[in-house]
């Protein structure tokens, strides 16, 4: 019997390519985030829910989702929205709120994110180098944001602003219980930008999640060296 296709969303700034070349040895496929790269032709959609309906509606009836950092959100509201279409989630680096809230303290300050909002409308993507150099603090390989500024296919203005705006509104904590498939959540242990509590919190409100920490890893625990890839490759769950 043939497994259902698996695709794994990009995350926020730096394109499916680094995404494509870390997991080109798995059978998942990568895809952009709504509106973005080859489904720039689209239109971006204005807020978090409209995305999710967006990826809903590209995916077929049945599929494994996965993704990173704000892929890795909107997989998992995807899989909140319709848990009948899901037969396998993987959520790399990824929290329920990126921003803190109410009853949150794993997230960024909001003020935080309002600020960085501007700059980004300010530089765009020449903002991009500063941002991998922050949040791959704490990775053994001081290579990684590099690699990830190599292979980046960075997106464009109006999807860098939306994304922002994407992780302003999402909250995915109410309704965590709704994700009935099975569950892989990766982090690396020294990500400085969505701390490992997040990851522990998340797995461990899932009805069926599996948590795995990458040691020496940051926010892009795939990348770049043979050895932390392989590790991560490991990991992965299949249809």
């Amino acid at each position: 019997m043939t497994p259902p296709p698996a695709f794994f969303l990009s995350g926020w700034g730096f394109g499916r390519a680094p995404l494509e070349a870390a997991l080109k040895e798995s059978c998942w496929q990568c895809m952009d985030l709504p509106g973005c790269g080859a489904e720039a032709s689209a239109a971006i959609p204005a807020h978090f829910t409209a995305a999710v309906e967006t990826l809903l509606a590209r995916l077929p009836p049945v599929c494994a989702l996965g993704g990173w950092s704000l892929g890795g959100m909107l997989a998992l509201a995807a899989a909140q929205a319709a848990p009948e279409r899901f037969c396998q989630l993987l959520l790399v680096a990824a929290t329920p709120s990126f921003i803190q809230r109410e009853g949150w303290i794993f997230g960024r300050p909001p003020l935080e994110l309002q600020a960085f909002r501007e700059r980004i409308r300010q530089e765009g993507v020449s903002l991009l180098p500063r941002f991998a150099a922050s949040f791959c603090r704490g990775d053994a390989q001081p290579q990684t944001a590099r690699w990830l500024l190599q292979n980046a296919s960075p997106m464009a203005q109006a999807a860098l602003d939306a994304g922002l705006l994407w992780l302003e509104e999402a909250d995915l904590r109410a309704e965590l219980a709704r994700v009935t498939c099975p569950v892989t959540v990766i982090h690396g242990e020294n990500d400085p930008l969505i701390p490992v509590e997040a990851a522990r919190w998340l797995a461990g409100q899932l009805p069926r999640a599996r948590l795995s920490l990458i040691p020496d890893k940051a926010h892009a625990p795939f990348a770049p060296d043979a050895s932390a890839r392989a590790r991560f490759l490991r990991e992965l769950p299949r249809p």
